[in-house]
């Protein structure tokens, strides 16, 4: 007995000793597969962000392509009204030409400079009516233009939350594998320590 009367520590077994580095290991492999299905949620998370942004692009998109597609028509109905136009000037010049023959364009009166008049107005309302459609068409032209800006954001957010996705899954794989082995090898111990503490048969003793 050492000085002082005091007992030894007790000297642990074999088997306590393997049993306490089975528990270290068992929890670190638990906070290793903790750890993956954290990375998991996290590129999930991702994932799920860019999915929305790409949806909220996408909304942004289509409302472009409607209003473009309001300017195109309200510019197809602008040029719709021309040939109203173009046909009163064609039959006031018929009159023109009419009135010229029958005084073979030697008296112009007020009824032919009136029709050459009128034409003139026609002819503005027509121009007037093309610059109107034009600008229709590019302001149509503008936001056509930007929801293909668009398009290619909202392909580059569907990219990313694919990426994030096959990361995820990645994760999660490795965590599903890594959980089956460790169960596996506890199944094991408790299997080998049950067989290890089970009484012996008093058969084989003798």
């Amino acid at each position: 007995m050492p000085a002082g009367g005091e007992a030894p520590p007790p000297v642990p077994s074999h088997a306590n000793v393997v049993a306490a580095r089975e528990s270290r290991w068992l929890g670190q492999e638990y906070a290793d597969i903790t750890k993956l299905r954290e990375l998991a949620a996290k590129h999930d998370h991702l994932a799920s962000r860019f999915t929305s942004r790409q949806a909220r692009v996408l909304v942004k998109i289509e409302k472009l392509r409607h209003v473009a597609t309001i300017l195109r028509e309200k510019a197809d109905q602008v040029r719709g009204r021309i040939p109203e136009f173009q046909q009163h000037i064609d039959q006031n010049n018929r009159q023109i030409q009419a009135t010229a023959e029958r005084t073979k364009g030697i008296i112009i009166g007020s009824d032919v400079t009136a029709l050459h008049y009128r034409n003139q107005k026609f002819q503005q309302k027509i121009v007037d009516l093309k610059d109107k459609a034009q600008k229709y068409e590019h302001r149509a032209a503008i936001k056509t233009q930007k929801a293909a800006e668009l398009k290619v954001k909202a392909d580059d957010f569907l990219e990313h939350a694919r990426a994030e996705a096959l990361e995820a899954q990645s994760y999660r794989d490795r965590a599903d594998r890594l959980q089956k082995a460790t169960e596996g090898q506890l199944a094991a111990a408790q299997v080998a320590a049950a067989s290890a503490s089970a009484p012996t048969d008093p058969a084989h003793r003798l």
